[in-house]
């Protein structure tokens, strides 16, 4: 996508051919800073301290952080030693482990010697894979708000609720929830986006803000508790937002607050759509509410904001009284009946096993 008319992706491979680049999202939007790393712990740390976040992100800088780890040690205990070291960085999105199953199931077989030249390719396909990926989700949720406009008198304006960043800044490129919104905008669809702030980290304020605005896309940022009074004056058509995880019955874990949006969409009749690349779906778990994994993180996230003062500066403050106790879960879960349709590069899926076990079958077979 576009930052100020010039291309970017989230993460690519420098010009010397083995280190990575990547946007580091926790600058933003103040500060446009690119990090570079050189060592499977660097991607380590990258994904745990959320330098680069979002799902699929994740798993392509995983896949990047094999292969620099295969540079350093190609043995066998390398390999175990990078895997161990890079799926523990961050415990709820799935695509995590999916990369990295898939750089050991590329690696294992093959001599030390060939492992580093192929972690590359390997890393280099995952990344390609997700922009195909995303590009079908683009189409297929392209379709939807198409029917919208279709409804709608001349000239009026679709409005989309998003939640958190499930923009290009949480995939390779384009995004998930965001993909057909930018091709919407690209095809010259009227088309406006309320951006969810998403506390404590912000993500939609920060990120989906910033890349909206950068690449032109009509939005507006709303406070987190909006979204609900909007729905009920008819100021939203549909909402589309991104996941970690999809379980097999459909339940989808996102970002800490989607449940509540799509209890608001279901009390207002209005569309809540989720988008998904096929690796984030997980046949190994079947409730996804009794089920996944719910990451809770530092209370610093919640206790403290970091933004830009009236005179230029940066600073972190405090907003909580010095010893009130602070929860901060990263991620809720949405149970399949409140979801309209799962946006896939396969077509828009009904939230059900039957409808993802007939569209992926592949994804069954790896999970058994």
């Amino acid at each position: 996508m576009k930052v100020d008319g010039k291309h970017f992706r989230s993460i690519w491979r420098e010009c010397d051919g083995w280190s990575v680049g990547a946007i580091d999202q926790r600058r933003l939007p103040h500060e446009f800073v690119v990090a570079k790393l050189t060592s499977c712990e660097d991607a380590a740390v990258a994904i745990r301290d959320m330098l680069v976040r979002g799902a699929p992100l994740i798993g392509a800088t995983a896949a990047y952080g094999m292969a620099l780890a295969m540079r350093e040690d190609a043995s066998d205990a390398g390999l175990a030693r990078a895997y161990e070291t890079l799926v523990v960085a961050r415990p709820t999105a799935i695509n995590l482990k999916w990369a990295l199953d898939e750089m050991r199931a590329t690696l294992a077989p093959i001599d030390p010697v060939e492992r580093a030249e192929a972690a590359y390719a390997r890393a280099d396909e995952i990344v390609e894979q997700d922009v195909e990926i995303n590009l079908g989700i683009a189409a297929n949720g392209f379709a939807l708000i198409e029917a919208i406009v279709a409804k709608k008198k001349p000239g009026e304006v679709v409005n989309v609720l998003t939640h958190c960043n499930a923009g290009w800044l949480a995939t390779v490129d384009w995004g998930t929830a965001t993909a057909p919104i930018y091709l919407a905008h690209e095809r010259g669809i009227n088309i406006h986006v309320w951006v969810d702030e998403t506390r404590p980290r912000n993500q939609g304020a920060s990120l989906t803000a910033w890349e909206l605005g950068h690449h032109g896309v009509p939005h507006t940022v709303i406070p987190d508790n909006t979204g609900g009074h909007l729905m009920q004056h008819g100021m939203v058509d549909l909402a589309i937002v991104g996941t970690d995880r999809v379980a097999a019955n459909g339940d989808v874990c996102n970002k800490i607050g989607t449940y509540l949006k799509a209890l608001a969409a279901h009390d207002n009749n209005v569309p809540f759509y989720v988008a998904l690349p096929s690796p984030t779906i997980d046949f190994t778990v079947n409730d996804g509410i009794r089920d996944i994994p719910i990451e809770q993180r530092s209370g610093a996230e919640v206790t403290d904001m970091t933004g830009r003062t009236a005179d230029g500066r940066l600073e972190t403050v405090r907003i909580v009284p010095e010893g009130s106790p602070v929860a901060n879960y990263a991620f809720d879960v949405t149970p399949a009946r409140l979801v309209t349709g799962l946006i896939t590069e396969r077509g828009v899926l009904k939230p059900d096993r039957a409808a993802l076990a007939a569209a992926f079958p592949e994804r069954i077979a790896a999970a058994k």
